[in-house]
């Protein structure tokens, strides 16, 4: 059972708590616990030790980015929800009647290249797809409903619901108009990395 939904880029390497400079580059890697799976974000220095260091522990994915520091917080402006920031709404409580919203969501969100798909593991069976916001490093998991084609319709028109009321607000019915407007199939358009195999950017 995945107990996360999204981790967030580390502003320090996880080894050595040396905080990351603007810029630098940085090596994530994901293991799996018994409670779940654990990102870590190493400095260049700490993954080179562990890459030659024995009996270090056996990590699911592995990639690269580049460090940028937070810009500062903008005032929250009162505004529709955009594809992203409900997509980070609706993972927070992880219901499992948004799941397909979600699936959907992320698919727009790596079709505009807001998200990249990272990795894809399997738990109990099903698929779970890792997205990362390259520009926040945060990591998002999304499961996989498998959805069928007689189901699309129905799950766009519940996402365009969110779009304009928010999770908050109107569900969407069958008699809502206007789908969200990039036809969505029921894959990603981009094959994942297998899930032992490593990624870098």
């Amino acid at each position: 059972m995945i107990e996360w939904n999204i981790q967030s880029l580390a502003h320090a390497c996880k080894v050595c708590a040396t905080a990351f400079a603007d810029g630098q580059p940085y090596h994530t890697v994901l293991l799996e616990e018994r409670a779940g799976f654990e990102r870590q974000d190493l400095c260049p220095v700490c993954w080179k030790v562990r890459t030659t260091q024995a009996g270090a522990p056996m990590f699911l994915s592995h990639w690269t980015g580049t460090y940028e520091s937070p810009p500062a917080t903008p005032p929250e402006a009162i505004q529709k929800e955009t594809a992203e920031t409900l997509l980070r709404k609706l993972m927070e409580p992880r219901e499992d009647r948004h799941t397909a919203a979600c699936y959907i969501l992320a698919v727009m969100l790596e079709r505009k290249r807001i998200l990249r798909v990272k990795a894809q593991l399997y738990e109990n069976g099903r698929r779970i797809f890792l997205y990362e916001q390259p520009k926040t490093g945060d990591l998002f998991s999304i499961l996989d409903p498998n959805l069928q084609l007689d189901q699309l319709e129905a799950v766009q028109r519940d996402v365009s619901s969110l779009l304009e009321h928010g999770p908050d607000g109107v569900i969407a019915t069958a008699e809502t108009p206007s789908p969200v407007d990039t036809p969505i199939s029921s894959t990603p358009e981009t094959d994942p990395p297998a899930p032992v195999s490593a990624t870098s950017d």
